[in-house]
Parts: C-alpha cells; structure tokens; sequence
C-alpha cells in the first residue's frame, strides 16, 4: 500500500506545481490585458479570468489538498521520519509552499476583481518562488542526510540569482522587441 500513496502524493504534488507555475503566468497575461484599450482589455481580461479560475479551483487546489493528504498518510504509515532532520526541512519548506500558495490565492482573488496591485515584472519574478522551492525539496529528498548544508544553501541562493538574471535578460530582450 505504502507504493500506491506514495504514488498518488507525488501525482498530485507535480500537478499541484503545475498549477503554480503557471498561474503567474496567466497573471502576467491578466495585468497586461488589464493596460490594454477597449475592446481587447475587456476581451482577454474576462477570457484570462476565467482560465485562472478553471486553473485555480480544478487543478490547483485540489491537488494541493490531495498532495498533502497523501503526505500525512505516509508519515501515519512511516511516522519514523519524523526523527529525520532532513524531514524537519522539508516541512519547512511545505509550510513555505503553502505561504506562496495562499499568497498567490490573494493574488488571484485580487486580479478576479480586476484589482491590479503588482506589475507584470513583480509576477515574472513571483513566478520563480515555486520553482526555488521545488529544487530545494527534491534536493533534499533525493540527497537526505547526504546534503552537505552549506552546498544547498548555496546552491539554492546561486539558481536565485540565476533567475533573476534570467528575468532581466528576458525583460531587456522585450524591451529592444516588443514583440518576444
């Protein structure tokens, strides 16, 4: 049985970051319509919603329920883990996954009223948040109490960076053509 729940949890995690990576991207799309003219803002703004909403409530967050069902049932099948530390971080880690979701829900929630409180920009770089936090976890897992912590730190502070510039690169290519 522990192979089936096992199974299900990571099913349900992928597609949970599935959801959260590409809502800010839809996002991005929201605040850009939001700055168009009449009638394409009206247009793509309720177009966009709505795809946020199918996105949010269908995917997201049933699979951010069932992900962490399936985790508390593993550990109630292995409660042993518990005495790990590199357990302890992964539930850090979780419980800052969940900081990022609830804080995107707001977001969302926002945007469906067409309140625009963040730039496009700020959303390319919100954007990264889950990925940051799915490198250190699947590090951590795979690796356990092989990781050498001041390397993870590192690295996780380093693909930071690595992104923001990516981010930048991105933002100056657009900036010379409109159109990428």
């Amino acid at each position: 049985m522990y192979n089936y729940i096992k199974a299900l949890h990571l099913i349900f995690v992928i597609t949970w970051f599935a959801g959260l990576f590409y809502i800010p991207r839809l996002f991005i799309y929201q605040i850009e319509a939001f700055h168009k003219g009449s009638p394409e803002k009206e247009i793509l703004g309720e177009q966009l919603k709505l795809m946020a909403k199918r996105l949010w409530y269908i995917i997201t967050w049933p699979s951010a329920i069932l992900a962490t069902v399936f985790a508390i049932w593993l550990l109630v099948l292995i409660p042993g883990w518990l005495e790990h530390g590199w357990m302890h971080v992964k539930l850090a880690f979780v419980i800052l996954l969940f900081a990022y979701h609830l804080k995107t829900h707001q977001i969302f929630k926002q945007l469906q009223r067409d309140e625009v409180k963040y730039t496009s920009n700020f959303m390319r770089i919100w954007n990264e948040g889950s990925t940051i936090i799915l490198f250190a976890v699947v590090f951590l897992v795979i690796l356990k109490n092989a990781i050498n912590w001041i390397f993870g730190v590192t690295g996780i502070i380093v693909l930071a960076v690595l992104l923001m510039l990516g981010i930048k690169l991105y933002r100056r290519i657009r900036d010379k053509n409109p159109k990428a």
